[in-house]
């Protein structure tokens, strides 16, 4: 791939950045954000190219020249039985990696899966507030083809609702909390009614969690009266 096509997208980032500082609307900001983000998967491609051609494009480099983006991974999969837990995380091509590129470190409530290098990026999947209490020294995780199994050995047998407290809580207090509506009843106060009750009985944790909701849901809601 010519050098000439690198520097044109290159030059097609910078002047998207320059627009984007210089926008007003998030509608527009969000559009200039796609497309650079676009861009900048194709000078990565681009760059990868150009590498000296005895290395593989599917070879990660832990120490190569090029920049590494940060990314936090939110889905998994997950199943158990009455003494572990299974948690699935599905990578292309992660098995490709060296050892050392992949890590998990355990808490007694929490762990912290890291995968360096792959396709340059650095992956990390921070789990805390365990739904229950698991054993350090029984935990482990494998790699397996495009995916990571991280094994959780439970310190008491017993069957686990939810993955963190977090989810548990949340779930719990809908139970508990929430009325049941009759034709007068407004779903919304109940709603903010629930909410709130959460927020004053929560942690830390809980707390923001239903921060973050709360923001978004309002931030959507003023989004759509923009665009009316």
């Amino acid at each position: 791939m010519s050098a000439t096509k690198t520097d044109e997208v290159k030059l097609d980032i910078e002047e998207l950045n320059s627009l984007l500082e210089q926008a007003h609307r998030q509608r527009t900001k969000d559009v200039l954000t796609l497309e650079i983000r676009r861009l900048q998967t194709e000078l990565a491609r681009l760059l990868e190219e150009n590498k000296d051609a005895s290395i593989k494009p599917t070879t990660p480099l832990l120490n190569g020249p090029q920049k590494c983006y940060e990314v936090k991974l939110n889905n998994y999969g997950w199943d158990q039985t009455l003494a572990t837990v299974k948690i699935y995380i599905t990578l292309k091509d992660v098995h490709q990696l060296p050892k050392q590129a992949i890590t998990c470190n355990f808490t007694n409530e929490s762990l912290d899966l890291r995968v360096l290098g792959l396709d340059n990026k650095n992956y990390n999947l921070p789990i805390n507030n365990l739904c229950a209490e698991i054993d350090i020294e029984k935990s482990s995780f494998k790699v397996k083809t495009d995916m990571i199994v991280v094994l959780l050995a439970k310190k008491v047998a017993k069957d686990w609702s939810h993955i963190t407290l977090v989810e548990k809580r949340i779930k719990d207090a809908k139970s508990s909390s929430v009325p049941e509506l009759g034709e007068d009843s407004d779903p919304g106060a109940s709603l903010m009614n629930l909410m709130k009750k959460m927020y004053q009985d929560g942690d830390d944790e809980m707390k923001k969690t239903i921060a973050k909701a709360w923001t978004e849901s309002q931030e959507k809601q003023r989004s759509g009266t923009m665009d009316l």
